[in-house]
């Protein structure tokens, strides 16, 4: 299967300024894509690329005053199947975990554990540790929340989303994986794209969502507690401890966004 990926967002800068933008396909699925997915500005300006701490692929850049726009598309081959399952999946002992997962352990600026551990595990406590734990805090946190793009909020935290029982993905996830690390289970947040292929129509166009994934029997598993259900051409682009790791943009002076469009679609097969 081929996906059509890409975005396009145009700002309006009062002055120069520097600006960070998080936008590329993540290095594990370079290998899939039909063509580089390089950053585009207009006006043209110097990029400069780096990978943050956690390895994703960032620009940074000094936009100019006035409008300007970023944009990037590419082709990803995609196997088309749906995120996978595996109920088995036992958790992993802390003593056991590799040491480049603890970090996903502790608290982060949207995931406040020392305040959420007591409700984790009067919640979830009993249940057996695994996969079905986890699936247990995903649809508790995805029916306790009520999804709106009118609630979302930047500033909201997991307890926050907790307490007013609304918010958009990133606020799902966010609560979700609280619930994970208080449980001694690692979760990381995860940013990229998402489409509806494969299902019923009518449907909205495919956008950028938030997701975790989560360290059970040895390796990291995807889980969606804001869908709560597989997807065909889950397309990562980062991944950190939570949005604050992994935001789209990252201005350092006032701007006002003008548009925001985000293609993610299935492609025309090629032909011979």
């Amino acid at each position: 299967m081929r996906i059509l990926v890409g975005c396009e967002m145009t700002y309006d800068f009062a002055q120069e300024t520097p600006v960070i933008a998080m936008l590329n396909v993540h290095a594990s699925r370079f290998s899939d894509l039909e063509r580089p997915d390089n950053l585009l500005t207009v006006p043209a300006v110097p990029l400069e690329g780096y990978r943050d701490t956690f390895g994703n692929w960032c620009n940074r850049f000094v936009a100019p005053a006035g409008r300007f726009t970023l944009r990037t598309d590419t082709v990803v081959r995609d196997h088309g199947r749906w995120d996978p399952t595996e109920p088995d999946a036992p958790q992993d002992a802390v003593q056991g975990l590799p040491a480049e997962t603890l970090l996903y352990l502790l608290g982060s600026r949207y995931c406040e554990t020392d305040r959420l551990s007591q409700t984790a595990w009067d919640l979830f406590g009993t249940m057996a540790p695994g996969w079905a734990r986890v699936q247990a805090i995903c649809d508790y946190v995805h029916d306790r929340i009520s999804f709106g793009y009118e609630h979302s909020r930047p500033t909201r935290t997991a307890l926050e989303a907790f307490e007013e029982r609304r918010g958009v993905c990133r606020d799902y996830a966010h609560l979700a994986i609280t619930f994970c690390r208080c449980l001694n289970i690692p979760a990381r947040y995860c940013t990229g794209y998402i489409s509806d292929i494969g299902l019923p129509l009518p449907h909205t166009p495919g956008d950028f969502a938030a997701w975790m994934e989560i360290y059970l029997g040895g390796r990291w598993h995807t889980f969606d507690p804001r869908n709560n259900s597989p997807r065909i051409g889950r397309i990562l682009i980062a991944y950190g401890r939570d949005a604050a790791d992994v935001p789209l943009t990252l201005t350092f002076g006032p701007n006002t966004l003008l548009d925001f469009r985000v293609t993610t679609e299935e492609a025309r097969p090629l032909t011979a």
